[in-house]
């Protein structure tokens, strides 16, 4: 057997002492450098399960601090309702994106919001514990009983936004308390009783993009506020004066109104000159005009008293003679009648004169009182504008009455078909209040939501106007047999990408309206409009804050949830659930509605879902109408899974939107819609470009599958009878 090689190290290397640098055989070099690889994974295994307790730990300590300043905050208020009964030691605020405790928005296992709105909270609010919360980014105490000075801010460097609209907070704010919070994008104190200068610091904000000071008690000017993509500024019932600031002159007069002293654009109220004069010039002015003023009043009595000649003359002339001596008899009370005459010129002069100074005044403040004249107020500014009595004397089609109210479609006389809808159970939200979230709504823009158009406010009613959109709603197309929907099949391709723009218009109402439990608050089928290619326009969205609760507990979509039934409120779910339900019914063809007729509770559609639920999970599940797209089943049962998880009666396993859009965004069109029979016209409309969002009003389909109106109670879709003036009951007056 041959004897196995040796390295062998010169003896000049050996001499030198070393630990390392020894005889050794390859064998054996073999050895050594396994066991070094196997101490240094082992090593390698240390190190990473140091770094991920190292990471837990951290992810804890995040919880534990969220938590205990949440804790700590909540110790600084009252909450005599028990409104957050849920802030407890045992349990974390956030998991991930979702939130444990009410009131409370999540983001990557982090508190990045508060949202405790209507909740009847009271004390004073003390910001100082909340500057732990290093992702704090918005924070909402809107309607509660909050009293006290303005909350010092300066610990909360990250905050893009607060609301503190409608509480009872007091007293002068410090000039410089938004220095510290130099992100800051939108700042709400509508609403309180704060007094004093507006601090200057406000101009310091540059991202700010929507202020709102209104109905307070703040004195002084309107500081130089320039910044650029400033959009909203209320400062309207305030006892401000001076000058608006040049950069403001391009806002509505309606959110200075109030201001008595307040001048300049848009107002239209001149300012006074403030130039110093010096006394001689004074007094020589006061002189000329006492001497012009004589001169006026000495031409006016001359005049007055040869007038008053010239009326004694006449009646002398006219006086009867005597029969027998032939002078003239003086007519008894002929001077009482005279001087009659007189009162009664001095009187009608004072009306002419009380009625002249009105019309002045009216004239003078007539940009600030817009919102009472009777006048559509104008959400789009790209828009062309029209009168209210272009509605009221347009041509005009009822098309549903909804749980809101009723809706027309008025085909103007030099214009386009618009839809006016009637709110009545709006008459509890103040006029500012209402004109700023409309035009909050009319700012938001994205291919899956019809625009706001214009509004009008009465407190008895309010109208909405949109754009006609011809080819109906969602609800129509799916459940409705009228004959212009005959040759129209809804395939698979053209389902998802009506339910991929549903979710997209979704979630940016989510992303632009952060303050909001439920952006959208009213999502069903009939509720999304199919432009001229299936692209999807959702409608009633952003309506909840503004209806009257107990009307909108009974009717909208949201109330509908079961966190409703359980904790008697919506959740920032309860869009999500509401977008679960219109998947199943895209899905299956079934009407949540038709289930509904069978009872009125809360609880209905939760058990409609429970019925699909119950469907074989086979092909059968599907409407009939996809057959020959069986292709796509596998797509389509992961949509049907999506749905389900969008409709988790638990809202803390329900799914969160992001994940439903996300998941939803995964699956793909494959097949083209169907047609039946010959609809050449349909045929050519219909182009599968998702890109592609304007609407087609020369569509020649019925005008009375405008659905999107209907009733929510499942009755008829839509209503084609003559109009009569009981319908079109509002006017240009109040």
């Amino acid at each position: 057997m041959q004897t196995p090689s040796v390295l062998f190290i010169p003896p000049s290397v050996t001499s030198h002492p070393s630990p390392i640098v020894k005889n050794i055989s390859f064998p054996n070099l073999t050895n050594h450098l396994q066991n070094l690889s196997d101490h240094l994974m082992k090593k390698l295994l240390r190190i990473a399960i140091l770094l991920i307790i190292l990471l837990l730990s951290m992810y804890v300590s995040q919880a534990t601090t969220d938590q205990d300043t949440l804790l700590k905050f909540k110790a600084t208020i009252t909450d005599s309702n028990g409104m957050l009964q849920n802030w407890i030691e045992r349990s974390s605020p956030c998991i991930g994106n979702k939130a444990n405790w009410t009131g409370v928005i999540c983001g990557s296992g982090a508190v990045l919001g508060l949202q405790l709105e209507n909740m009847s909270l009271s004390g004073s609010l003390n910001f100082s514990e909340l500057g732990n919360l290093q992702g704090l980014r918005t924070l909402s105490f809107r309607n509660n009983s909050f009293g006290g000075s303005m909350p010092d801010l300066g610990q909360l460097g990250s905050l893009r936004s607060i609301y503190l609209p409608m509480n009872k907070l007091n007293g002068s704010i410090p000039d410089g308390a938004f220095k510290a919070v130099g992100a800051l994008r939108r700042v709400y104190l509508s609403s309180n009783g704060f007094t004093g200068p507006i601090p200057s610091s406000l101009t310091g904000l540059q991202r700010l993009v929507e202020l709102r000071l209104d109905c307070n008690q703040f004195t002084g000017q309107i500081p130089d506020l320039q910044q650029r993509g400033l959009e909203l500024v209320n400062m309207s019932f305030n006892n401000l004066d001076g000058q608006i600031p040049a950069g403001l002159s391009r806002l509505n007069a309606t959110l200075f109104a109030g201001n008595k002293d307040l001048c300049g654009s848009p107002l239209g109220v001149p300012c006074k000159a403030s130039k110093k004069v010096s006394m001689p010039l004074v007094l020589s002015a006061t002189l000329i005009g006492i001497g012009v003023v004589l001169v006026i009043t000495g031409v006016i009595l001359v005049g007055l008293y040869r007038r008053r000649q010239r009326d004694k003359k006449n009646q002398l002339e006219r006086a009867p003679a005597h029969p027998k001596t032939g002078e003239v008899v003086k007519v008894a009370g002929a001077q009482g009648t005279d001087d009659n005459n007189h009162v009664n010129r001095n009187q009608h002069g004072k009306k002419k004169a009380i009625a002249a100074a009105s019309a002045t005044a009216t004239t003078t403040t007539a940009a600030a009182q817009e919102f009472e004249q009777g006048r559509l107020v104008f959400v789009k500014e790209d828009r062309e504008t029209f009168e209210l009595q272009d509605l009221l004397k347009a041509s005009a089609e009822i098309l549903g009455g909804g749980s809101f109210g009723s809706s027309y479609k008025a085909v103007l006389m030099t214009g386009p078909s618009m839809v006016v809808k009637r709110f009545k159970e709006m008459n509890k939200v103040g006029r500012e209040e209402f004109h700023e979230h409309m035009r909050r709504l009319g700012r938001l823009s994205h291919p899956n939501l019809l625009p706001y158009v214009a509004y009008y406010y009465r407190k008895e009613e309010k109208l909405l106007v949109t754009d006609f959109i011809p080819n109906g709603s969602l609800a129509a197309l799916l459940h409705d047999n009228n004959e212009s929907h005959s040759g129209m099949l809804l395939d698979w391709a053209t389902r998802l990408k009506i339910v991929k723009g549903v979710a997209r218009g979704l979630a940016y109402l989510y992303d632009e309206m952060l303050d909001m439990n439920t952006p959208h608050g009213h999502l069903k089928s009939s509720n999304v409009l199919l432009d001229a290619t299936f692209e999807p326009l959702l409608t009633d969205y952003g309506l909840a804050l503004m209806l009257n609760q107990s009307h909108a507990s009974q009717v909208m979509v949201a109330f509908k949830s079961p966190e409703c039934e359980q904790f008697g409120r919506p959740s920032k779910r309860s869009d999500v659930w509401s977008l679960g339900i219109l998947i199943l019914e895209v899905l299956t063809g079934k009407s949540p509605g038709d289930y509904m007729r069978q009872g009125r509770s809360d609880t209905e559609l939760v058990r409609w879902v429970n019925s699909v639920v119950r469907e074989e999970w086979t092909g059968e599940v599907f409407d009939s109408q996809m057959k020959g797209t069986m292709s796509s089943e596998g797509d389509m049962l992961k949509l049907l899974q999506i749905g389900l998880g969008c409709c988790e009666r638990n809202v803390e396993r329900r799914w969160d939107l992001s994940e439903a859009v996300e998941k939803i965004e995964q699956l793909r069109e494959r097949v083209s819609v169907h047609v039946r029979g010959d609809n050449s016209n349909y045929n050519n409309n219909h182009k599968h470009n998702n890109n592609n969002n304007n609407n087609n009003n020369n569509n020649n389909n019925s005008n009375e599958d405008y659905s999107s109106y209907a009733s929510d109670t499942g009755d008829t879709y839509y209503s084609s009878r003559a109009m009569t003036d009981e319908d079109f009951s509002f006017s240009a007056k109040h």
